[in-house]
């Protein structure tokens, strides 16, 4: 079984900066997964060259938080918005994610949403 941060660097190397949606049924908890997918799957088709930047990673058990820089290049819609085409850069962000039996049971965040959107001109 994965420990808790090998299953998050997966969540941020091979889905959100690999586009492999496949794998949030392989990392998050059945439970979680769905509403998982209904946050990445747009936000990948609104930033398809998004790059999740991993600055720290940090774990206590079962948690594990992370901070990252995030940017991308906004070429689909994204939270009803036309594409823009700008990109975004250095929007820092922390997560905390629970990981039990080697998958993702709760995650929640904080991002800088008023840089990016500053910056996506919306």
């Amino acid at each position: 079984m994965a420990e808790p941060k090998a299953v998050v660097r997966r969540l941020i190397d091979e889905v959100l900066n690999g586009g492999r949606m496949e794998v949030i049924d392989e990392i998050y908890s059945a439970e979680l997964a769905p509403a998982a997918r209904r946050w990445i799957e747009p936000f990948r088709t609104a930033f398809p060259d998004i790059e999740m930047q991993t600055l720290e990673l940090v774990a206590e058990g079962e948690r594990v938080v992370g901070r990252y820089r995030c940017s991308g290049t906004q070429l689909g819609p994204w939270r009803g918005r036309e594409p823009t085409g700008k990109r975004m850069h250095g929007i820092d962000e922390v997560y905390f994610f629970t990981v039990r039996d080697g998958r993702i049971i709760e995650a929640w965040g904080l991002e800088d949403a008023a840089k990016r959107i500053r910056q996506l001109g919306v």
